[in-house]
């Protein structure tokens, strides 16, 4: 059974994301993958004025970004996946999720959505619309569940 990716940035999209995909595809090995920026804006003003090592802030990151990878294997693991946890830097994060996913060569890439839209999508941006136009390998967007409208 070839191997999916499933991106993880701690949010509860994510995780229901993971039991969507669990869901749907059954058990098989798993990436759980989470992206860090190499620097962050404010990592490259301190860098910039500082003795600090020009690489401390990536590897500082990427730890992290790790940490948060393992949680998200954990729970991919109960969800029925042979999981591993993944972490790596990229100026972007649809970009960090498309070449892991092409040098792993995954079966799918798996993320959960904001379902952001209108000033907010293009504000923020939308990881899920970057990594499906930009994949070469189907990716299952799982969408929020829906509001439920109070009366």
């Amino acid at each position: 059974m070839q191997k999916i990716l499933v991106w993880l940035d701690g949010s509860s999209e994510a995780v229901r994301a993971i039991d969507t995909a669990a869901s749907l595809l059954g058990p098989r090995p798993a990436v759980v993958l989470t992206v860090a920026p190499a620097m962050t804006f404010a990592e490259g003003l301190a860098a910039t004025g500082s003795v600090v090592p020009g690489d401390a802030f990536e590897h500082l990151n990427r730890a992290q970004a790790l940490q948060r990878a393992e949680v998200g294997a954990s729970h991919a693991r109960r969800a029925g996946f042979d999981a591993e946890a993944r972490a790596t830097t990229a100026s972007t994060t649809w970009r960090g999720i498309v070449d892991v996913a092409d040098e792993l060569d995954v079966s799918a890439i798996v993320i959960g959505s904001r379902s952001l839209a209108g000033f907010r999508e293009l504000a923020r941006g939308s990881v899920a619309h970057d990594v499906a136009a930009h994949a070469r390998r189907p990716v299952l967007i799982v969408p929020p569940p829906p509001r439920r409208l109070v009366v």
